[in-house]
């Protein structure tokens, strides 16, 4: 029998093989939500000038980890995971609605409708009985969201929490370096550099957004958000936003 692990106060039971494959196979940019599709104003930032090389692309990404996924999707999914454990479909729209009303631009927003939706497909026609669940996110409105859908994705696979955000955090972070090979653009050893340096900060940031309170949570960030709306109209893009 497995070890129980000790993370800070709770004791967790590791993984099991089956729940690890379910989190790499969330994670995977294979996944079919179109996550590929997004540089989150990324591209936007090359076209201004604001990333013309691989330490500014990495800088640019680990500022995006720590002052937004962390304070923001990360602890969201925190969240949503417990509240879809125990039925909480209160907290889950609740969640829902928060990450909806804190898009700071209508692309941003259209990316975490789409994926949310995306994922709902992919969770109806795994080939598995049908968790009831599925139909309670694919009700919520206007849309689902990403971070609400991977979180019940996640729970599905009975993986500890903490794993569970580990996989979100590194297909976000897999999803933006390959934007950042074709915009900047980069070679394949630059971009597993950067993977790299976002691995490394991975693990602290979603111990910190695990026990985030509500009160901390935040999606404050002028900057993405400016080169956002300005994708919205760049001539010339690869991504959709």
């Amino acid at each position: 029998m497995p070890r129980a692990r000790r993370t800070g106060r709770q004791t967790t039971a590791p993984a099991s093989a089956h729940a690890l494959l379910q989190l790499m196979w969330l994670a995977s940019p294979a996944l079919p939500v179109g996550g590929f599709s997004y540089s989150e104003a990324l591209e936007a930032a090359v076209e201004s000038g604001h990333v013309t090389s691989e330490a500014q692309a990495g800088a640019w990404l680990r500022d995006q980890l720590q002052l937004s996924l962390a304070r923001s999707d990360i602890a969201v999914v925190a969240k949503a995971f417990k509240a879809w454990a125990r039925d909480d479909l209160a907290h889950v729209t609740g969640l829902n609605n928060w990450v909806t009303t804190t898009r700071e631009t209508a692309e941003l927003r259209q990316q975490t409708e789409q994926m949310g939706r995306s994922m709902v497909e992919w969770l109806k026609n795994r080939g598995e009985p049908v968790d009831a669940r599925v139909a309670q996110l694919k009700a919520l409105a206007p849309a689902p969201t990403w971070p609400i859908a991977f979180a019940l994705a996640a729970q599905q696979t009975g993986a500890p929490l903490r794993e569970a955000l580990l996989s979100f955090a590194f297909g976000w972070a897999e999803n933006m370096v390959q934007a950042a090979l074709k915009a900047v653009p980069l070679g394949q050893s630059a971009g597993q550099r950067i993977l790299a340096s976002l691995v490394g900060e991975i693990p602290a940031v979603v111990d910190r957004a695990a026990v985030l309170p509500d009160s901390a949570r935040q999606a404050f960030t002028p900057m993405l958000a400016i080169l956002s709306a300005q994708h919205e109209t760049q001539y010339s893009r690869l991504f959709r936003s």
